[in-house]
């Protein structure tokens, strides 16, 4: 069954990215890196935008963006532009974290990967990624692109 592979690539993949991380000195969640690393490719977006770039849902990812300010990896500040909102920048440490982290998180990849050849590994990206980007919709939580979400 799809759903059960899919989970279990999901239990697999999380399991590798935390003990990685772990292992290279970091107390980070995939979706908290994820979040991070959105935050700094988009510097001063806000919360709402940021959940639907990392496809996470709305209302929690309120505390991914509270643990991340907790670690001084993030800051919040109101919006310039609306009030109610607040953007989010990645501080000194939080780009110090991203710099640091990476090693561990291309190490992740490739060992979620290991098995496959490189044709093997292509393949199935491009299968996930057709099957994904054709359910997205049916997600709680579907992926926005970056253009579309400031729009």
């Amino acid at each position: 069954m799809p759903g059960h592979l899919a989970r279990r690539f999901q239990q697999i993949a999380v399991a590798v990215f935390l003990a990685e991380v772990s292992e290279a000195g970091f107390d980070l969640t995939p979706v908290q890196y994820a979040a991070l690393a959105t935050i700094r490719s988009n510097p001063g977006i806000d919360q709402i935008t940021l959940a639907g770039l990392i496809a996470y849902d709305r209302t929690t990812i309120t505390g991914v963006i509270d643990r991340l300010v907790q670690k001084d990896l993030l800051v919040r500040r109101a919006s310039s532009r609306d009030r109610r909102a607040r953007e989010l920048q990645v501080t000194a440490e939080g780009q110090r974290t991203l710099r640091a982290i990476t090693p561990a998180v291309e190490s992740a990849q490739r060992m979620l990967m290991r098995g496959l050849t490189a044709k093997e590994s292509a393949e199935l990206m491009r299968l996930m990624r057709k099957a994904i980007a054709a359910g997205n919709e049916l997600s709680r939580a579907p992926l926005r692109e970056a253009v579309s979400a400031r729009s």
